[in-house]
């Protein structure tokens, strides 16, 4: 239940969707005795709409997720294994097309790869099933399969967890196939290693974080303006949707912490 009304959830408030859900609304008000205040409404979507795409919002929200945890020192000892968490790969797509097709966190499944090459004894555990509300849809693990060979990674090497559809689920069930007293890497975005983190945590995993996919530079120049419309809403909504995670797990337990810390 908490799955499908997360993503029910978000698809009405993500910014863009519910910005332009309100201006619908507001357009059809133009035409009623409450034309006034839809008026002022039909202002307000088109000054969120600016904002959201041209002011540095998207930075300033998702640079204090991103600088949440770093990667541990030089040199470092090999692990026991690598945990990749799912989200890279667009499962529906790669399947009907035939070909492999991933998304802008496609740097987890590169990281994931060159860890592999880098510390050859250890185990990679995949964790990804499928996070569309559609039954029977293709998982992540099983496009995985085929993509892992393919950038050199044999399959005697991973572990495949296909049945988890979010990141609380991750880490439950990668708690069932692993040791919880050995080291293990958590690899997935910057934005995203918070709420991973505190999710593993809390299904009893000590694990390290392996940050990547960054979206800004971690420097002054993320809180220009950047003429961006896509790329800057692109940002925003990403991190809003990750502050709405982080207290929605809170809320139910799913992590100890509101935002987690290193």
């Amino acid at each position: 239940m908490f799955f499908q009304a997360s993503k029910w959830f978000w698809m009405v408030m993500a910014p863009p969707n519910a910005l332009a859900l309100a201006l619908a609304l507001a357009s059809l008000g133009l035409f009623t005795r409450w034309r006034r205040g839809a008026a002022g409404l039909v202002v307000f979507c088109a000054a969120g709409f600016l904002a959201l795409g041209f002011a540095p919002f998207g930075a300033a929200l998702m640079r204090p997720l991103e600088d949440r945890f770093s990667a541990p020192g030089e040199p470092l000892a090999e692990p026991a294994g690598v945990i990749v968490l799912g989200g890279a790969v667009r499962p529906e797509l790669s399947v009907a097309r035939g070909r492999f097709s991933i998304n802008e966190a496609g740097a987890r499944l590169i990281e994931a790869a060159a860890l592999a090459q880098r510390f050859p004894d250890a185990r990679i555990v995949f964790s990804g099933g499928s996070a569309s509300l559609s039954q029977g849809a293709p998982t992540e693990a099983a496009v995985m399969r085929a993509i892992l060979p393919a950038m050199g990674v044999p399959l005697s090497r991973v572990t495949f967890e296909e049945r988890s559809r979010n990141t609380a689920e991750n880490a439950r069930f990668v708690a069932e196939l692993v040791q919880a007293d050995r080291r293990w890497l958590l690899v997935t975005s910057a934005f995203h290693m918070p709420r991973a983190m505190g999710a593993f945590r809390a299904a009893g995993l000590d694990v390290t974080p392996w940050p990547v996919d960054h979206r800004t530079l971690g420097a002054p120049a993320d809180f220009r303006p950047w003429f961006d419309m896509e790329g800057n809403a692109s940002r925003a909504t990403t991190a809003l949707r990750e502050y709405a995670g982080l207290v929605a797990y809170r809320l139910t337990g799913r992590t100890n912490a509101l935002l987690p810390a290193p």
